[in-house]
């Protein structure tokens, strides 16, 4: 009986160690942190020799109100990457990797390794969250870091505009 007690005891505290182990989900990529102004951004970007970031003809706004944008091609690794900033901070990245250098299994299992199992799984994506981050892997092999604050505040407003617009559309029809 106490053998088995101690093997029980030793599963648990395994377990335990394992899964506290497990690091937090990142707010940022290299010196790159959500939340960051649009100005930091490019000067990170500006500095880092990851990124072929050229400066102003890189950034371009959105169609909706208070976004902007910047993309830029990546070193070996980093096919392409996109910034998305809302109300001049960002809160999304999302880095198309180069396939031929790297594999989606690779990606996958080191987050794995890293963050533990995602909270969503199946052949296009997978997803690690927690309150306020997201970070997704999609094929072929693009990553997202996503801050779920905004983007749940965006979607919000978006929901809003659209109820607005199909009560207005509504009441129209029904002047006839």
């Amino acid at each position: 009986m106490n053998k088995k007690r101690c093997f029980i005891l030793y599963i648990c505290i395994f377990t335990v160690c394992y899964l506290t182990a497990q690091e937090p989900l990142p707010s940022s990529y290299r010196n790159i942190q959500l939340g960051a102004s649009l100005e930091t951004v490019k000067t990170e970007l500006q500095n880092d020799p990851v990124f072929g970031y050229r400066g102003e003809k890189d950034v371009s706004l959105l169609l909706t109100k208070n976004t902007s944008l910047i993309e830029t091609c990546g070193s070996f690794f980093i096919a392409r990457a996109w910034f998305q900033f809302y109300n001049e901070n960002l809160y999304t990245m999302i880095f198309k990797l180069n396939t031929d250098a790297i594999d989606y299994y690779s990606v996958y299992s080191q987050f794995c390794e890293k963050y533990g199992e995602p909270v969503s799984l199946n052949p296009k994506r997978s997803i690690w969250e927690n309150e306020t981050i997201r970070l997704v892997i999609e094929r072929p092999l693009t990553v997202k870091y996503i801050d779920l604050t905004v983007f749940n505040e965006i979607l919000d407003t978006s929901r809003t505009k659209k109820t607005k617009t199909e009560t207005n559309r509504k009441n129209f029809i029904e002047s006839f």
